[in-house]
């Protein structure tokens, strides 16, 4: 009860024009809503593409479960609450790959691309938090890093053995994977924009400063609902179940 009072005087206390406040609110609960969605609808599909709509429910409910706390931050302390971005994003990143190697299954995806895409996603994280939060005089070291890993991401998906594999299954297989490639390349640039924009390096003469906490907001809840809701209907027509 105690904590409970806590969290409700917390959020009592955020400003009519705290926009960034806000968008931590809706972003919790769309999260959550989208969780539950995904979670009560797995009866209707095939057992073989449960596993993928259940991790699209997984993405989400982690999701809500850290917005819960970066709001409360948030509200506390008026700062950008790095860490828990991040304890989010190593968890909800590598399930976002783990999507493109369910689908692509069916056309005879093998673990070792599932491993890639989860390392190379691990180490876009890390290096990323390390210039961001660990060694910020060395920002652009550690972005640099960060980007080589999510563009070798973006190759794989488009050019690379994933995009292979896509065009083998073919159909609605292919058309899904096409929608989560387009997610990737423009739904997470906003993240390395981001990086730039709260970091020091070459690219601060051209970027602008500010806390960009209601775009990352956004753009993680587009992303993350938007990622489950593509391999939604991707399961609803292969299991031929009523949308």
């Amino acid at each position: 009860m105690e904590n409970l009072s806590m969290t409700l005087g917390m959020v009592a206390k955020l400003d009519p024009t705290d926009y960034v406040g806000f968008t931590f609110f809706v972003g919790c609960m769309a999260m959550m809503a989208a969780a539950a969605f995904f979670f009560l609808s797995l009866n209707q599909f095939d057992k073989k593409w449960r596993t993928s709509v259940l991790v699209s429910g997984l993405i989400t409910f982690i999701a809500a479960v850290h917005y819960f706390y970066m709001r409360d931050y948030w509200a506390a302390h008026g700062e950008s609450p790095t860490f828990f971005r991040y304890v989010d994003w190593i968890l909800t990143v590598p399930l976002m790959c783990v999507e493109f190697f369910l689908i692509l299954k069916v056309a005879g995806a093998k673990p070792a691309l599932l491993w890639k895409m989860i390392i190379f996603s691990v180490i876009m994280l890390v290096t990323g938090y390390f210039g961001e939060a660990v060694f910020k005089d060395q920002a652009a070291f550690w972005g640099l890093l960060s980007g080589l890993a999510y563009f070798y991401i973006v190759y794989e998906i488009w050019l690379g053995s994933a995009k292979k594999l896509a065009v083998a299954a073919g159909g609605d297989v292919l058309k899904a994977h096409k929608i989560l490639c387009w997610f990737v390349l423009v739904g997470w640039a906003i993240y390395p924009l981001g990086y730039m924009m709260g970091t020091d390096g070459w690219y601060s003469g051209f970027m602008p400063d500010g806390n960009i906490d209601v775009a990352y907001n956004i753009a993680d809840a587009i992303n993350k609902i938007g990622f489950g809701l593509v391999i939604y209907a991707l399961a609803v027509k292969k299991s031929g179940s009523p949308a």
